[in-house]
């Protein structure tokens, strides 16, 4: 059996670092990219999602070699093609999980927390949420195991792309080179992801490489500095709250629903869609400006 270490919890003192150098070059250059009470809300959140991590992940870990019991193949884990393939394979599945996070409610309930800072910076990187794993959002990459990635495998490439991830969550970069920017996941793309302009709204969901949403027609170039938060946004510096307050939300939409089948819709549509209109998904808004256009 494989055992590969825990890659986030090492990485610790270095994502440390890069946030004091980053909050360091702010300072130097007079950018408000940080405001103080937002990013000890960032770092939180993070604390919160690695202590929730260890018992989550021990379940998901669970799952994981049950489904590989019965597994189609059997891919040798120490081949570095597998490794190859596993990485486009779990990118591939991170596509898809981020871009129904923004058209799923339940699952926008927990990634929600991730888009709730209305800064832009490395310690946004950190601000995750503590119940995505517990409300299935794993499944997305159940696949992998029963074709024949070890779970251990599947679960370091998950680690992988977390840690990417957490470079590109900077205003400190504009552009990579072009050939970069053509295929991988850049802090220009994502500036674009954490948008709330219209322009912007669920679009660039990629984890590693950007040539997903080049692909499923979500690809969007950053033509202006965004806007970054929610539509609405929280307006609370409570970890607590922030890791919750959109549950709180949909059980509320959910119990006053006219019917069933409306409660039912309320947890599978769209972030924003309401039975009577009051709210709006991304697709009504961009429709309406149509209309007015």
């Amino acid at each position: 059996m494989p055992e590969f270490p825990n890659i986030l919890l090492p990485a610790i003192p270095a994502f440390i670092l890069l946030i004091a150098l980053e909050v360091l070059y702010a300072y130097k250059t007079q950018r408000e990219l940080y405001q103080i009470t937002d990013a000890a809300t960032s770092i939180a959140l993070g604390i919160g999602n690695l202590l929730t991590g260890f018992v989550t992940k021990a379940v998901i870990a669970w799952v994981f070699f049950g489904l590989y019991q019965h597994r189609l193949f059997t891919l040798p884990y120490t081949a570095w093609w597998v490794i190859v393939i596993g990485i486009f394979a779990d990118d591939f599945s991170y596509y898809w999980f981020h871009r129904l996070s923004h058209s799923i409610r339940w699952f926008w309930a927990s990634h929600v927390v991730h888009h709730s800072s209305e800064k832009y910076n490395l310690a946004a990187a950190l601000r995750q949420t503590w119940t995505g794993n517990a409300t299935g959002c794993f499944l997305f990459w159940t696949w992998m195991p029963l074709v024949g990635f070890h779970p251990a495998v599947v679960m370091l490439l998950q680690s992988v792309s977390l840690l990417y991830q957490f470079w590109i969550h900077t205003e400190s970069i504009q552009k990579m080179p072009r050939w970069f920017e053509a295929i991988m996941n850049t802090p220009s793309h994502h500036r674009v992801h954490h948008g709330t302009d219209l322009e912007y709204l669920d679009k660039n969901h990629a984890g590693i490489f950007i040539i997903w949403d080049k692909l499923f027609g979500t690809f969007q170039e950053e033509k202006q500095t965004p806007t970054y938060g929610l539509t609405k946004n929280v307006n609370t510096f409570h970890p607590v709250k922030v890791a919750f307050h959109e549950w709180i939300h949909l059980w509320n939409d959910v119990r006053r629903a006219p019917s069933w089948k409306q409660a039912l819709q309320y947890i599978t549509r769209a972030p924003g869609w309401s039975h009577d209109g009051r709210t709006q998904t991304t697709e009504q808004l961009r429709n309406s400006v149509k209309k007015l256009s």
